[in-house]
């Protein structure tokens, strides 16, 4: 079947988009991406965890990178203790309908979370009430705290220890970036591995 006119267009323009969007990130400075990374590899070193979170498409790259984690990126290796706080819906329909929507990250992270353990909130726009929520009550319990956003990161990015901003508005461009940053990270933590 012929593609309609004008769609082969389209199709090219999205791939030209998330390419100049990939190599506006390839030139600035990795370092938040490695320091991402060294806390999370340094944590599960000394027995701890991440808990990672985000709404629509930033859960599912939540879920994602735990699933690299517990499972293995591209190495046999030990498993990794990573939890997605977006995948257990009684908890998340108990905690929404009992307490609010913008609770349901932050009262995960009270039961869960532990003093050394690192907290990622994931949001394309840097503006999610409930990721924010998360990563407070993250720092309040002494979780080292980690944020990958878009536009100009806003409270989110602000909030974090760590931030990666991708300074992009299009919510589909940020998050095609956040999974090459994703893999970017599940990479070095497993370089890093002894």
């Amino acid at each position: 079947m012929a593609a309609r006119s004008g769609s082969a267009e389209v199709v090219a323009a999205i791939f030209d988009s998330t390419i100049a969007l990939h190599t506006r990130m390839r030139a600035m400075d990795a370092g938040a991406i490695v320091a991402a990374a060294d806390a999370i590899g340094t944590t599960c070193q000394a027995g701890g965890k991440l808990l990672v979170f985000g709404n629509g498409g930033s859960a599912a790259d939540a879920q994602h990178m735990a699933a690299e984690l517990v499972g293995r990126f591209a190495r046999e290796r030990r498993a990794l203790a990573a939890l997605a706080l977006t995948t257990d819906t009684s908890v998340l329909t108990s905690l929404a309908n009992d307490y609010a929507f913008d609770r349901v990250f932050a009262r995960q992270i009270e039961a869960l979370g532990r003093a050394g353990d690192v907290a990622c909130g994931i949001s394309t726009s840097g503006r999610s009430p409930n990721v924010l929520k998360g990563l407070e009550a993250a720092r309040a319990r002494g979780l080292r705290t980690l944020a990958l956003t878009g536009g100009d990161g806003g409270p989110i990015g602000a909030a974090a220890d760590i931030h990666v901003n991708v300074p992009e508005e299009s919510t589909a461009r940020v998050q095609e970036v956040h999974r090459t940053v994703i893999h970017a990270i599940c990479e070095l933590v497993e370089r890093g591995l002894s």
